[in-house]
């Protein structure tokens, strides 16, 4: 049997931003009988540094949803939303942490509308706070809703760990890896190219893609000690923060 076949039904994939799910799992998602798309935040952050070549944050976030459809047209992909809150407002792009009683009831209304049979979303691993956030909502999801839940590696710069693509930062826990075919990379290569804004992604259109279960995380510690991305990136938040609103969201529960 495939090792993969838990994958390759009906797949609800939780990821927070266009492109995460191009990167992660393009070729994947070419195999899938049902895959389904939710993009948990707006794509648009309020720092200009990001949408300011746009002219407005709004034309930004429009722009992203506009690439995300295309992208995932290129590798099959029909089944795409966006997440809304219940009272029907997006969730800012670097603020999925901070809106985790409003986003974990919209992601769990989708689960529960699409019924998948299995959640596959980042894994913890401090790249970016609304990727460990999608992680910490679908944990939460699928244990609420007895759903498996599997998860994938993006990120590869981390300060001081040499890492390549589409590998996990702990490996304690066995991957499995998918080797795509000529004709998943051909059609992964131009559902990254979709992603204009996002600069060139042609270098890794041919790297394996790697999944695993998820692992039981303690999401009330930092993912790890050594200094997070978006730490050494210098933004607001740090990963004691998120994780103190992982712990919160637990305890109020």
């Amino acid at each position: 049997m495939d090792p993969l076949a838990p994958l390759l039904g009906r797949t609800l994939v939780i990821v927070a931003h266009p492109d995460d799910e191009a990167v992660a799992c393009a070729a994947l998602m070419q195999r899938m009988r049902e895959p389904h798309v939710l993009f948990c935040t707006d794509g648009g952050p309020l720092d200009p540094y990001f949408w300011k070549p746009y002219g407005s944050r709004e034309a930004y976030s429009q722009l992203r949803e506009k690439e995300a459809r295309a992208a995932l047209k290129e590798v099959g992909v029909s089944n795409v939303e966006f997440l809304k809150t219940r009272s029907g407002q997006p969730i800012i792009d670097q603020q999925l942490f901070q809106n985790l009683p409003e986003a974990v009831p919209a992601v769990s209304d989708v689960v529960a509308r699409i019924r998948p049979d299995v959640l596959l979303t980042i894994a913890y691993e401090g790249g970016h706070p609304d990727h460990d956030s999608c992680s910490f909502i679908t944990s939460v999801i699928a244990r609420e809703q007895h759903l498996p839940s599997w998860e994938m590696p993006i990120e590869p710069l981390f300060k001081k760990v040499e890492r390549k693509w589409q590998t996990f930062l702990a490996p304690a826990h066995p991957a499995i890896t998918l080797h795509p075919t000529p004709g998943e990379v051909d059609r992964k290569r131009r559902a990254l190219r979709a992603y204009a804004s996002q600069g060139n992604f042609d270098s890794i259109a041919g790297v394996d893609e790697t999944f695993r279960p998820m692992p039981q995380y303690d999401y009330a510690r930092r993912p790890h000690q050594d200094e997070l991305n978006y730490e050494s990136w210098q933004w607001k938040m740090t990963g004691d923060e998120v994780a103190a609103a992982f712990k919160a969201f637990i305890d109020s529960h």
